[in-house]
C-alpha cells in the first residue's frame, strides 16, 4: 500500500482509545451513563484524519460495515472500520504473500486527482460503474476548461485535441511531443486519439446508459478508472498548440 502504515496504525490506535466507551460513575455518584475517554472537540478532530486512512484502505466502509450500534456509541461504525483496517494495514504484505498474490497494488487514490476526485464521492458509496462515468465527466470538462473550448466534448473534443493537423482558429492541439515530422509524433497523438475514443466510446457511454447492468466489481471499475486516469495524465502533461 502506498501509505506510511506506521503513522496510520498510530492514529488509529488514538482514535479507537479516545471513543472507548467508559462509565460515568464518580466517587460520589454512580450511574449507568457511558461516556467516551475522549472529550468530542478531540474525537472529531482524529475522525478528521482517521476517515481518510479508512478512505485510501477500506474505500466502501461506510457502506459495508454496520453502522445499528451508533446508537450506543456514535462512533461504533468508524471503530470497527478502524479495526478492520488496522488489520489490513498490519497483516496485508503477509495475507498477499501467504495466498500466493504478493503482485503489485493499485490504489485510486494514487490516480490523476481528475480520475478520482471526479469518482471518490460515488465509489466510496459503492457505486462504482457511476463513480467511472463521473471521472470520466470530470477529465472532459477539465479539457474543455484547458482548451477554452465548449464547443465539443468526449470524444469529438479528443480526437480533435489529438490531432496530428497543425491547429486552427478555435481548434487548438494537445502536444504530447514537439512535432518534428517523426513517426514518433504521428504515431504517439494517433494513440492517444485511439486511447481516448475508447475511454468514451467503450468506457463512460456503457456505463452512463447501466439501466438494467448490474453493478460493476470493484475491480473491475478500478480498471476503468485507470485507463480514465491515464487520459487524464496525457491531457495534464500536453501542452497546448494554438
Amino acid at each position: 500500500m502506498a501509505i506510511d502504515v506506521d503513522w496510520a496504525r498510530a492514529e488509529i490506535a488514538k482514535f479507537l482509545t479516545l471513543t472507548t466507551m467508559r462509565s460515568a460513575s464518580t466517587r460520589t455518584f454512580i450511574t449507568s451513563r457511558m461516556l467516551t475517554f475522549g472529550s468530542d472537540d478531540e474525537i472529531v478532530a482524529s475522525a478528521q484524519v482517521v476517515e481518510q486512512i479508512l478512505d485510501r484502505v477500506l474505500p466502501t466502509w461506510r457502506t459495508s460495515v454496520p453502522s445499528e450500534d451508533n446508537a450506543a456509541n456514535r462512533w461504533y461504525q468508524h471503530r470497527e472500520a478502524a479495526q478492520r483496517a488496522d488489520v489490513a494495514l498490519q497483516r496485508d504484505a503477509e495475507i498477499r504473500e501467504r495466498l500466493g498474490d504478493d503482485a503489485p497494488q493499485l490504489s485510486a487514490a494514487t490516480m490523476h486527482p481528475w480520475a478520482w476526485e471526479g469518482a471518490r464521492a460515488l465509489w466510496q458509496s459503492g457505486h462504482f460503474r457511476q463513480a467511472v462515468t463521473a471521472a470520466a465527466r470530470k477529465v472532459n470538462a477539465e479539457t474543455q476548461n484547458k482548451l477554452g473550448r465548449r464547443d465539443a466534448s468526449e470524444t469529438a473534443l479528443f480526437v480533435n485535441a489529438f490531432s496530428k493537423d497543425a491547429p486552427k482558429p478555435g481548434q487548438p492541439r494537445l502536444r504530447l511531443m514537439p512535432d518534428d515530422g517523426g513517426d514518433t509524433f504521428k504515431s504517439i497523438h494517433r494513440g492517444a486519439a485511439a486511447f481516448a475514443e475508447g475511454c468514451f466510446a467503450g468506457i463512460r457511454n456503457p456505463n452512463s446508459h447501466e439501466d438494467g447492468l448490474p453493478e460493476l466489481p470493484e475491480h473491475e471499475a478500478l480498471e476503468q478508472l485507470a485507463a480514465i486516469s491515464v487520459l487524464a495524465r496525457w491531457v495534464d502533461s500536453a501542452t497546448v498548440e494554438r
